[in-house]
């Protein structure tokens, strides 16, 4: 049977359970705003298909300007990578690199070899063209960094979107950027500071698999290494007489080495592919903060497993590995939601 109830009782019960229900509403509405500022912190502000519905055309877009370049000059590619890289580690990937002025990032010294803004701007000024004030500078340059590598025969990963422009470009900010010159702990350290990990490191630091530099970031170390009129002794006798023969004592110091001898010829951005390890294991990194990656403890396990033993076999795990640690480098310190700008032309602030 059931028990009568009075009115007064049931209305009781029934403010009971809409403060039940209203504490619960309160309780998940916490949690939501909690888990979106969570996801925001490490980056989750980013989406997959975030220009689906406001300007889809984004991705082919930029493809097809950095296929342009690259189609005249493959040294395109390693340009646009390093341009990626450069701007994520300052002030993080906001396209602060971009922007052009006397203190800009840009005149800092260490940034004064980058290349590649036109390429940006080419396909900026097209996005404009269909779907004004929509795409980010940012953005842009994270997809072309990813269609570069692509184009190069490396991996093509998915970029997640909606980074926006930042409003802030300072040369002295530049000193957070790692530098060749700098041991493996002090890069370390700049990496951590990104929240990014010694796998990371190594990982990304693969991408001079595409690379070239100066012979003057580099030849101190084939004439008079630390000042000792010798050769650096970490590198091996075969590399040491042909990068003698690349970059003579009294030469050219802006005459361009392929930083991958094993799949890139001297004027070549060659392959992209794991035979850059196998140069570092071997003593033949051209760079010495490359050489070093194979004595520092922390990072030649790495090293080690990217080289591998057969050749070939271990070039695919490498490209995955970098599709993810290019992910990560994506997600650093980026703006987005009302954070920042939307920039109407990429080398200015609006």
């Amino acid at each position: 049977m059931y028990q009568k109830v009075s009115k007064k009782t049931y209305m009781r019960i029934e403010l009971r359970d809409t403060s039940l229900m209203a504490g619960l509403v309160t309780l998940t509405s916490v949690i939501i705003v909690l888990m979106i500022s969570f996801a925001e912190a490490q980056g989750g502000g980013l989406q997959k298909d975030f220009y689906s519905s406001t300007c889809p055309k984004t991705e082919k877009i930029v493809r097809s300007a950095v296929a342009k370049y690259f189609a005249n000059d493959s040294t395109i590619a390693p340009a646009l990578l390093r341009l990626h890289f450069h701007d994520c580690f300052v002030q993080g990937c906001d396209g602060s690199v971009l922007i052009s002025g006397s203190s800009a990032e840009r005149t800092a010294i260490a940034n004064l070899g980058l290349r590649g803004f036109e390429v940006i701007d080419d396909a900026k000024s097209q996005l404009e063209a269909t779907c004004p004030g929509i795409v980010s500078c940012a953005d842009i340059l994270a997809l072309a960094a990813r269609d570069a590598v692509d184009l190069s025969d490396g991996p093509r990963w998915t970029v997640a979107l909606g980074r926006r422009d930042g409003r802030v470009s300072s040369a002295s900010d530049v000193a957070s950027l790692p530098s060749p010159l700098e041991s493996v702990t002090v890069q370390r350290q700049k990496f951590a500071d990104k929240g990014l990990s010694d796998h990371d490191l190594v990982t990304l630091v693969g991408g001079h698999t595409i690379g070239q530099t100066d012979c003057a970031f580099f030849r101190y170390r084939l004439y008079n290494f630390t000042a000792t009129g010798n050769a650096d002794p970490s590198l091996s006798q075969a590399s040491l007489s042909k990068f003698r023969e690349l970059c003579p004592e009294d030469g050219d110091p802006s005459v361009r080495v392929a930083l991958d001898q094993g799949s890139a010829g001297r004027f070549s951005a060659g392959r992209f592919d794991a035979s850059f390890f196998r140069n570092v294991k071997e003593g033949n990194g051209v760079l010495e903060s490359d050489q070093r990656l194979w004595e520092d403890a922390a990072t030649k396990d790495t090293v080690a497993k990217y080289a591998g033993n057969v050749r070939g076999l271990f070039g695919l795990r490498f490209d995955y590995e970098f599709g993810k640690a290019m992910n990560k480098l994506g997600a650093v310190d980026v703006k987005t939601g009302t954070d920042g700008e939307i920039r109407k032309t990429c080398s200015q602030f609006n």
